[in-house]
């Protein structure tokens, strides 16, 4: 195996506990990999400024992977790529949303759009993410500048229903898979969380097989498949543990802090 020369994380369920707190083990488990010369940086299905908090606690410097890796930006939160939903796509997924009666919000990069205010998951999300949602009446105007659509539902089964149903509607037209149980996020087409590892390998002159990532569902998996060392989180499902090269604890017992150990042991213990 390659000498790691790259890790990227996840952040919910994976780098941040099920409260949404950066552990001290966390934190400092990042600061050994800059210490070894290893580069760090993260992936999320969040808006970049829902990942704002964590850039200075981890002192990251390289660009990060927000809306599932279909945009990058710079530690500063200024994009360096971003990709869009079409909008036809965008109007697809939100009728079909609508159709399944789960919740629907609608991001672009500056905004957290919603239709009402009283969804379940709205307060979970505004504590995550530390940002508050726009009410508007309707999301048509904003259907060109679609980052990611949203479809948030307590009924686990019936977003699972959800996503079969929209993954054949919509085809190639959009990325879609679930970023927790009970999110279905609705990316730009050809962009996850695999493409952004292709990228950074390529921006920071660093082969695939010196990358390890770190994941706990299924939107993890393709960066699993592009990088040279993958561990699953003790959380993640038989499913998606499968497709990783190695297994962790989970994010209620620092698994992310044994997945650095396991990294700096296989480097020779850097």
């Amino acid at each position: 195996m390659s000498r790691i020369a790259m890790v990227v994380s996840d952040v919910d369920g994976t780098l941040v506990t099920p409260d949404k707190q950066l552990t001290d083990a966390a934190r400092c488990a990042v600061a050994r990999l800059h210490t070894a010369g290893i580069g760090f940086t993260i992936t999320s299905s969040r808006p970049p400024f829902g990942m704002a908090m964590l850039l200075e606690p981890l002192a990251i410097a390289l660009p990060i992977g927000p809306f599932n890796g279909s945009s990058v930006v710079d530690p500063h939160l200024h994009v360096i790529t971003q990709h869009t939903i079409p909008a036809e796509a965008a109007r697809q997924a939100i009728a079909l949303l609508s159709e399944f009666g789960v919740d629907i919000w609608f991001f672009t990069n500056e905004q957290w759009l919603i239709t009402r205010d009283d969804g379940k998951y709205v307060p979970h999300e505004q504590s995550t993410i530390r940002f508050s949602p726009t009410v508007v009446s309707d999301f048509e105007e904003y259907l060109s500048s679609g980052c990611k659509i949203v479809g948030a539902s307590a009924d686990f089964d019936r977003l699972k229903q959800c996503e079969t149903a929209m993954q054949a509607k919509l085809g190639q037209q959009a990325s879609v898979a679930r970023s927790q149980g009970y999110y279905l996020d609705i990316t730009p087409p050809g962009q996850n969380k695999g493409v952004f590892v292709d990228l950074m390998a390529k921006r920071c002159g660093v082969p695939q097989s010196a990358i390890a990532t770190i994941g706990d569902m299924t939107n993890d998996v393709p960066m699993f498949k592009t990088s040279g060392l993958s561990i699953a989180m003790g959380n993640a499902t038989p499913e998606v543990k499968a497709q990783a090269t190695h297994v962790t604890a989970s994010n209620e017992q620092d698994g992310f802090a044994k997945a650095v150990e396991m990294i700096l042991d296989m480097n020779g213990g850097s």
